[in-house]
């Protein structure tokens, strides 16, 4: 068994002295692990870094096997991340709900072409928040729990949409939503717009928002919570939006 793919790398796990276990998002073949032999040297340190782009070629003698990677540097999107904290904390989250929340093997060919507009976005424009933001209701929509925001639930009209049912994930106008402002959650106005940025304490509301439905899709049916990464992205930029 053999094929080649464009990847990027999600996750890197030490195995033996020289050794890792590497995970990718590969376009056609999903998030797929593979061995990567001598990945302890220097030059394949320098790959093997979450959010890299990669060439990868996986091998194995039966489709079941974990089978060895070989990764060919295409693009360093980690080296214009890494003296910036802030930026990292989104790369790492974003390769984190990659690696936790699409299953092994399965492509998405959607969410790895969003996971590659948001690493771009990420290294070259301070909108990453948003875009982020963004990047994880599109992978709520890929997994089959996307959300409703066209219409109001209650009314069916289309403008004045301020909030979401927790329960439904369809959007709700603020006229219904006022008598149940507090059991609602909040829907910032750019994630109506297209290529829309919102401020600070919109992209709070919006990681509160995605979070909301990845721990209730996602993650609580497997009874674990979200990756630790994610939750020290969402806690650091309510922080900044003074949201503690």
């Amino acid at each position: 068994m053999e094929w080649s793919d464009d990847g990027i790398v999600v996750s890197v796990r030490e195995h033996g002295e020289t050794s890792a276990i590497v995970s990718l998002l590969t376009l056609e073949h999903g998030r797929h692990a593979g061995l990567v032999h001598g990945a302890a040297g220097k030059r394949m340190r320098g790959v093997l870094q979450p959010g890299n782009r990669v060439k990868a070629t996986w091998r194995a003698r039966l489709a079941e096997h974990l089978g060895g990677l070989t990764c060919e540097l295409t693009d360093s999107i980690a080296a214009g991340v890494i003296g910036d904290r802030k930026r990292l904390a989104g790369l790492t989250a974003a390769c984190a709900v990659t690696q936790t929340a699409l299953p092994e093997r399965e492509p998405h060919p959607r969410v790895f072409n969003g996971l590659v507009a948001l690493l771009l976005v990420l290294a070259d424009s301070d909108l990453w928040p948003s875009a982020y933001v963004k990047w994880e209701l599109g992978v709520l929509a890929e997994l089959g729990f996307g959300l409703d925001l066209s219409r109001c639930a209650v009314t069916g009209r289309r403008d004045h949409l301020t909030h979401v049912s927790p329960r439904t994930g369809r959007a709700v106008c603020q006229s219904a939503a006022e008598p149940y402002r507090e059991r609602l959650l909040v829907l910032p106005p750019f994630l109506l717009e297209e290529g829309g940025a919102g401020s600070a304490a919109e992209v709070a509301q919006g990681l509160v928002l995605t979070g909301h439905f990845l721990e209730r899709h996602v993650y609580a049916p497997g009874h674990r919570g979200p990756p630790a990464a994610r939750m020290r992205l969402a806690e650091g930029l309510g922080r900044s939006a003074g949201m503690e």
